[in-house]
Formats: structure tokens, C-alpha cells, sequence
């Protein structure tokens, strides 16, 4: 039985509870492994997952802190395209399936692949358009030598779409040029049949099919200070396992229903500890995902509005104007007082490997509202400001 690919380091709460629903959508689930490495929830791995870790040679000490990112704007890790080789910040999206890169200049961007410098460069003559939840890109696939000089010492041969054209996709000031899918081949673009760039690392190397995300942020500090909100935060992408020193305590497990995107099953979501008591499937219309992609949370509309509702009434201590909760509208305070405490924690719980139990991911408000700065043109006084991230 294969183990799952993707394991992310959560910088939230989590504790196991019982799961609160009996739908029948979670009997049908199937169970997966625990990766090869630390023990997983509140059994170790099998023989088999400890075999394999211990054939593994991975080295992750050069992997540590190797993303960047600023909030809002996603995380990005350098990678060497091309013969010789051209260095590009590369977001990292579990939310799709296609290494992409911009191959011509855009008002956002400082630099672009550039395919005639490259002598490894093989163009497949096929074009490929790809639509996202926000933004779209279209462009002529090709093949290219690929490295991650702060990842694995190797090179490999993979699939590399050049964008020619887009539109609100990348992001002005976010620092990346390229993005890198790695789900499932279910998932890519065109069709299925065009390798993801993490299969074709399988297939060309030793490396075990599992790889790892610490995403952390400005979001884990109790006081925002303008240099945590403005400036780059450092996260890891330990590829071909898990790195213990990049977390504290257990690891839990929570099955892949299905192989295209990382989908998983909310069972149950609550606020300040309030069960917003509705169906799981209502949770999981039409699928919920792990998107690395995006830094925001965005629920079904039933469920939206349900939330909504409730931390709405978890916050009544505070009159906001209507449009913050539908973030049209900013709420600010002076620069270092800004009272998280009268927001609530939205809590997620996620169906465990034992289905009779699920674990909760629970979400501070620091990291579910973004904060940023406004200052007057004098310059002599600012302000910090919050909008909602659902």
C-alpha cells in the first residue's frame, strides 16, 4: 500500500478528538500508511514504512528553511532551469500539477526563462492553458533539465510549460517567477498523460515518494511588528521524507480520499468552540483540498455563511462595519494595539487514519485575518489593519 506524498508541518493547534459525524461518506475512504519516519499518531509506522526508511540516503540538512514568502502571496523556492543553468523563485502549489515558468517579460516580474539560452531546452510543439480559482496562464510546452540548489543533489530531465501569456497570475512584489504543481497527474495540463514534475523525479532517481511542507508565517507571533508583515518569512520543503527537527510532538495522519488533488474530509468545523453542527458533506461540497498554493481558507457558500454567522457573534463585543465580513472593508486600530483577542479561533477537524477518531487543526486569528500597515503621507502616524481571509 502506498504511503502519502504529502505531509505538512501544521504551526497551529491540533489534538485528537472522537469524530462527531456518521455520514457514510467516511466509510468509504481508504486508509494510508504513515510515512517513513517519526510515529505516526498514536501507533508507529509498519515494517514496511521503516524498511523503506531506512533504505532511504535522502539528506535534508540544505532542505531547512528553503522557502521564502510574504503574506498573502504565497511560498516560493529557488530552482535552476536549463543549460547553463538560470535560477528562478518557484511558487510551491500542491493545488495543481504543471511546472510552469514565465517565459517573457511582464511589468511584474524582474526576470523569465529564457528558452534559447538553454542547450538542453527540447520543445514538445504542443501549447497548454491553464485556469486557476484566481487567475489563468497559457503557454508552449518543452522539456529542460531542472535542479533545486537548495534541495536534493540531483538534475533531472522534467516537463517545463514557458508562459507567453497570463492574466492575474502573478502577483507584483510576491518575487516568484514560475509555479511548481505537485499533485497528482490527474490534475495536469492538457491531460494526464504530461509527467508532473515530482513523478518524474520518482522515476529518475532513488528518491522516496513522500515529501513535506513547514509553512509558517508572521501570522505566529502574538504582536505583528512592521518588519514580520512587510519582509520575507522562512518556511522548509523537505523532499523524499520528513525532518524532526521541524516540528514538536506527534505527527497525525489524515487519509488522501483521492489521487488528483490532496483531497482529504472535514468532519466537523467549529468556532470559539461552537460546532457549527452541519453535515460533513456539506463540509466537503465539492471536495476539500490541501493547497500550499493560496494562503486563504475559502469554505462552501452554506458553510461560509454559517461561519460567518458565528464569528460574527463570537465578536460582538466589536461593532464592524458589513462589509469587513465579506472583505470589502478595512477595520484598523493604532500601530500595536491591535486586539486579537476579541476575534475568535476557528478550529477544523480532519478524519484521522482511524476513522472512529478525527484531530483539530485549531486557527488563530492572526493567521485567519491579514494584517497590514497604512500610513498617512506625512508619515507621522500609521495605522494597523485587518481583513477577513475566509
Amino acid at each position: 500500500m502506498r504511503v502519502p506524498r504529502l505531509l505538512l508541518y501544521s504551526c497551529a493547534l491540533v489534538a485528537l478528538l472522537p469524530v462527531p459525524c456518521s455520514g457514510a461518506v467516511l466509510l468509504r475512504v481508504p486508509l494510508r500508511q504513515g510515512p517513513p519516519s517519526q510515529p505516526a499518531g498514536p501507533r508507529g509506522p509498519s515494517s514496511s514504512a521503516r524498511t523503506r526508511r531506512g533504505a532511504s540516503a535522502v539528506k535534508f540538512v540544505n532542505m531547512i528553511d528553503n522557502l521564502r514568502g510574504k503574506s498573502g502571496q504565497g511560498y516560493y523556492i529557488e530552482m535552476a532551469v536549463g543549460t547553463p543553468p538560470q535560477k528562478l523563485n518557484i511558487l510551491v502549489d500542491t493545488g495543481s500539477s504543471n511546472f510552469a515558468v514565465s517565459a517573457a517579460s511582464h511589468p511584474f516580474l524582474h526576470r523569465y526563462y529564457h528558452r534559447s539560452l538553454s542547450s538542453s531546452y527540447r520543445d514538445l510543439g504542443r501549447s497548454v492553458y491553464v485556469p486557476y480559482t484566481q487567475g489563468r496562464w497559457e503557454g508552449e510546452l518543452g522539456t529542460d533539465l531542472l535542479s533545486i540548489p537548495h534541495g536534493l543533489n540531483v538534475s533531472l530531465r522534467a516537463n517545463i510549460a514557458a508562459i507567453t501569456q497570463s492574466d492575474r497570475f502573478f502577483i507584483n512584489g510576491s518575487n516568484w517567477e514560475g509555479i511548481l504543481g505537485l499533485a497528482y497527474a490527474e490534475i495536469a495540463r492538457p491531460d494526464e498523460t504530461l509527467e508532473p514534475f515530482f513523478d518524474s523525479l520518482l522515476r529518475q532517481t532513488s528518491v522516496p515518494d513522500v515529501f513535506s511542507l513547514q509553512l509558517c508565517g508572521a501570522g505566529f507571533t502574538q504582536n505583528y511588528s512592521w518588519h514580520t508583515i512587510k519582509d520575507c518569512v522562512g518556511s522548509s520543503q523537505i523532499i523524499g521524507g520528513i525532518d524532526p527537527s521541524l516540528y514538536v510532538g506527534e505527527l497525525w495522519y489524515t487519509p488522501i480520499r483521492r489521487e488528483w488533488y490532496y483531497e482529504v474530509i472535514i468532519v466537523r468545523i467549529e468556532v470559539n468552540g461552537q460546532d457549527l453542527n452541519m453535515d460533513c458533506k456539506e463540509y466537503n461540497y465539492d471536495k476539500s483540498i490541501v493547497d500550499s498554493g493560496t494562503t486563504n481558507l475559502r469554505l462552501p457558500r452554506k458553510v461560509f455563511q454559517a461561519a460567518v454567522k458565528a464569528i460574527e457573534a463570537a465578536s460582538s463585543t466589536e461593532q464592524f462595519p458589513s462589509g469587513f465580513w465579506l472583505g470589502e472593508q478595512l477595520v484598523c486600530w493604532q500601530a500595536g494595539s491591535t486586539p486579537w483577542h476579541i476575534f475568535p479561533v476557528i478550529s477544523l477537524y480532519l478524519m484521522s487514519e482511524n476513522t472512529n477518531q478525527s484531530f483539530r487543526i485549531s486557527i488563530l486569528p492572526q493567521v485567519l485575518h491579514s494584517a497590514i500597515r497604512l500610513a498617512s503621507h506625512t508619515n507621522t502616524s500609521a495605522k494597523m489593519c485587518k481583513v477577513r481571509c475566509l
